[in-house]
């Protein structure tokens, strides 16, 4: 997060923590939520998952051309639900957990691991974008602490979406000099990081390379606008759940879910929870909405697109006879 967004976001906390929260009105609207659209949120967001199955299969098909998709739904489950329970720390037990079930190498499951996240990071920044063009058709409201903020932020969201996209292109078009050029820099590192650094290199390349099959790309662009298509479903729904925020129109919903996958790419160092800060900045700041039904808000949208998937993740467990303990000794063996 830009110094200036953090900056200003601990002058909202300070500020909030003085002005009182009224739980009558959190609670009350809690009470009012509408049970069909949360039903249709909880599908919505479920679905969002199974789109992340699809176009993993497609990022590993240098390494295995058919995968089994229940298998990857269940590891994308489990991982899903580590990352819950875990923290961030958990993203590792995902791609491990389908190393061992499609007997791939580690390393090309951490190198689609970091395809995926390139992927969804250029989508949520040209939402971002699409989100900083329609503020001012709005009718949002504009502080000059919060236009600074938009600006500052805009900038870096342009810098590493060109970033990436150059990283993307570049090793695309010129994958084996490419190669030899980062595995010739890595030998500065110590030997023991050394050869796992470079294998991780060679797996993302090879990766890489699986998009220079034009169906391949197609299919791995087509699935990352589904998974984005849903969750902006996801986020209507919700919308529509919550009184007091029902009047919101698709564009202001837009809007606020481009802020929102902004923060979520952003997260805070070590603990993350951008994804919440930003959503309850955007609608008491941008749309003067009350602090009680903003918080409210970004609490419904980390359940439905985030912990939702964490009792499938423990049926998973079950069925699959493996328990909390063991995936946390995952996790620290894949990262050893």
């Amino acid at each position: 997060m830009s110094l200036a967004a953090l900056a200003i976001l601990i002058a909202l906390l300070f500020r909030w923590r003085h002005e009182g929260f009224d739980w009558s009105l959190f609670a009350t609207t809690f009470r009012r939520l509408n049970p069909g659209w949360l039903l249709a949120a909880t599908v919505l967001g479920l679905a969002t998952y199974y789109g992340r199955v699809l176009r993993w299969a497609v990022l590993m098909r240098p390494v295995c051309s058919r995968p089994n998709l229940w298998g990857l739904f269940s590891a994308t489950a489990i991982g899903f639900s580590a990352i819950v329970v875990f923290g961030r720390p958990g993203e590792i037990v995902r791609p491990y957990l389908i190393s061992l079930r499609e007997r791939v190498p580690f390393s090309s499951q951490a190198a689609a691991w970091l395809l995926e996240r390139m992927y969804d990071m250029l989508a949520a920044l040209l939402i971002f974008g699409i989100a900083l063009s329609q503020v001012e058709k709005s009718g949002a409201n504009l502080s000059p602490a919060f236009a600074f903020a938009l600006e500052a932020g805009g900038r870096t969201a342009a810098v590493i979406g060109f970033t990436c996209l150059a990283i993307l292109l570049l090793l695309r078009q010129f994958a084996e000099p490419a190669r030899k050029r980062l595995t010739d820099a890595l030998k500065v590192l110590p030997e023991k990081w050394h050869k796992g650094a470079e294998e991780l290199v060679c797996e993302f390349v090879r990766g890489i390379q699986s998009t220079r099959d034009l169906p391949s790309l197609i299919l791995t662009l087509f699935y990352t606008a589904l998974e984005w298509a849903l969750i902006a479903a996801c986020y209507i729904a919700l919308f529509r759940a919550f009184p007091g925020l029902s009047s919101f129109n698709i564009r202001d919903i837009l809007i606020f879910m481009g802020f929102v996958s902004f923060g979520s790419v952003l997260q805070l160092p070590g603990i993350g929870g951008g994804m919440q800060l930003v959503a309850m900045v955007v609608l008491t700041e941008l749309f003067r909405v009350p602090l009680e039904l903003a918080t409210g808000m970004a609490l419904l949208i980390w359940l439905f697109t985030f912990v939702v998937i964490l009792p499938v993740g423990a049926f998973m467990l079950c069925h699959e006879g493996l328990t909390w303990q063991k995936i946390k000794l995952m996790e620290d063996r894949a990262t050893l």
